[in-house]
């Protein structure tokens, strides 16, 4: 009997998964990122913060293989991303873009399904049904899987195509404003989500706007301006009232959460008349 072939090892929680180095992308003449240096490590929830176009979806293309560097250097697992094929790759990273358009009226189920479509050649069809079914599970996708994707609302498309990300259980996830078409309840849920892969040793690097929410669930966040990550650290170290009013060019306030805390960045707003 033929055996299945071996998936990828997963790499200890602390291990280095993904890394730029100096790493520089100019896109319409305009640079874009300007000498990045980032690194992912195993069991961590990064979140990438700062203004539009300072770059922080276009590192996100860089680290996921979808957009190549004009110069540096980006490693997956040690190695350049280049020297990956894209079916490798497909079993080492997941990418969720800011919108996953489907041009045929396939269904959420199977949408979903397509998470798997890297593992052919390694799991059995136990493990994607039970994968896909977790996914959907964790995602609150069940009540909508037989529906049409094209036909499902904002927050239920941006779920869905969630789930397909988990379903492909790769080690890095690479998600690019998962919370903007969310209500408030499903922005929470997907940060637990991604905190509980972080928590099971996954990578997991997240664009997002709401710094609040990247305070109360991620381990590091990086500030990204004008093209460089201008800093990197924890939450507490990071969303600092002086820096946060430069970068964004509005005067905000950090207060710590009345129970627990974590930073609450607001915008200093002038009471009404």
């Amino acid at each position: 009997m033929r055996r299945r072939p071996e998936p990828p090892a997963r790499r200890p929680a602390g291990a280095l998964i993904a890394e730029a180095r100096a790493v520089h992308l100019a896109r319409g003449g305009r640079t874009v990122l300007d000498g990045v240096d980032l690194g992912v490590r195993a069991g961590t929830l990064l979140a990438l913060l700062g203004p539009n176009g300072a770059g922080k979806s276009t590192l996100l293309a860089v680290l996921s293989g979808d957009l190549a560097p004009d110069s540096g250097r980006v490693l997956l697992h040690g190695r350049p991303l280049r020297d990956f094929r894209a079916p490798d790759l497909a079993l080492l990273r997941a990418m969720l873009p800011q919108s996953s358009p489907v041009s045929f009226p396939f269904s959420a189920l199977e949408v979903v399904r397509m998470g798997r479509a890297p593992w052919a050649r390694y799991a059995t069809f136990d493990e994607d049904e039970h994968a896909v079914a977790e996914a959907l599970a964790v995602t609150e996708s069940r009540h909508v899987a037989e529906r049409p994707y094209p036909a499902l609302s904002g927050g239920e498309r941006a779920r869905v195509s969630l789930a397909r990300v988990l379903a492909q259980r790769t080690q890095l996830l690479l998600l690019d404003e998962p919370t903007a078409a969310l209500d408030l309840r499903h922005q929470e849920l997907v940060l637990r989500t991604a905190r509980d892969r972080a928590a099971a040793g996954d990578a997991v690097v997240v664009v997002l706007h709401d710094l609040s929410l990247a305070a109360a669930y991620a381990d590091a966040v990086a500030l990204v301006h004008q093209g460089r990550v201008i800093a990197q650290g924890r939450p507490a170290e990071v969303l600092e009232e002086s820096m946060l009013s430069d970068v964004y060019g509005c005067p905000v306030e950090v207060l710590p959460h009345p129970t627990h805390g974590t930073p609450l960045v607001v915008p200093v707003r002038t009471p009404p008349a």
